[in-house]
């Protein structure tokens, strides 16, 4: 990925679930908050909802997907981090990207208008 390292320290995650604002949908929730840094940083999660190891593996790789699409359509100094939910195993590939092009780096793009 160009603009991304991975979010990988719980403490981030906990902030961002305290403090960041969040873009509920069907098949995810997103959640964004500004960090200052020259590139983004991106944690993806999917609890055990989703369902066994294959679909919490499936639903991770498909975010991972439809993020590195739209990578160069998001704004640069955001942490992100995207929780899956049970529908997103449901969906083909094609259609999460589609919801991330469409509505989800617009709605990121909004919220990190509002907070600087």
């Amino acid at each position: 990925m160009l603009y991304t390292e991975t979010l990988k320290e719980n403490k981030d995650f906990l902030t961002l679930y305290k403090k960041g604002r969040y873009i509920p949908s069907k098949y995810s929730v997103i959640y964004v908050r500004p960090n200052g840094r020259p590139f983004n940083r991106l944690g993806i999660t999917a609890g055990k909802k989703i369902g066994n190891a294959v679909h919490r593996n499936r639903a991770k790789r498909l975010i991972r997907l439809a993020y590195r699409e739209n990578e160069v359509n998001m704004p640069i100094g955001i942490d992100i981090v995207i929780v899956a939910r049970a529908h997103i195993c449901e969906i083909k590939s094609d259609e999460y990207c589609a919801y991330m092009r469409k509505y989800g780096v617009s709605e990121i793009e909004k919220i990190v208008r509002k907070t600087k």
